[in-house]
């Protein structure tokens, strides 16, 4: 998705997000836009100068998914190049520790790319193929 926005806007933002801190904070349901709030899945939405991150319920064998973007522009659009470091450290941040978690590539035909986010589902069980650290 991408939309257009003025200098005075991009300015704007990036004073917004210099007025949060480092780390994620959950957004109170009392500042969520109004498309936020028709969301009949939404559990929480959380927020730092970098990301913004909504949190979902999910079917199993998921626990939630985490849609994830950052909060500056490139251009008409979220600024993409979200790392596995950064997706990482926002899934530990939100407290799953123990948890797999997976982020899909699916068929070009199911293929719904709108905007530069990113989604995580973070797993009941932890995955039979996954790479473990030898004791």
């Amino acid at each position: 998705m991408s939309f257009v926005t003025t200098r005075d806007q991009r300015r704007q933002l990036e004073r917004d997000n210099a007025k949060w801190p480092k780390h994620l904070e959950p957004v109170p349901r009392s500042l969520w836009p109004e498309t936020m709030h028709k969301a009949d899945n939404l559990l929480a939405v959380f927020r730092s100068r970098t990301f913004l991150v909504m949190k979902f319920a999910a079917e199993k064998p998921a626990i939630v998914r985490l849609s994830v973007n950052r909060t500056t522009l490139s251009g008409d659009r979220w600024a993409d190049n979200i790392t596995w470091d950064e997706l990482q450290a926002i899934k530990l941040e939100l407290g799953y520790f123990s948890e797999d978690a997976v982020e899909v590539y699916p068929p070009a035909t199911d293929v719904v790319n709108v905007a530069n986010m990113r989604h995580i589902w973070i797993l009941t069980e932890p995955l039979p193929f996954a790479w473990r650290r030898r004791a």
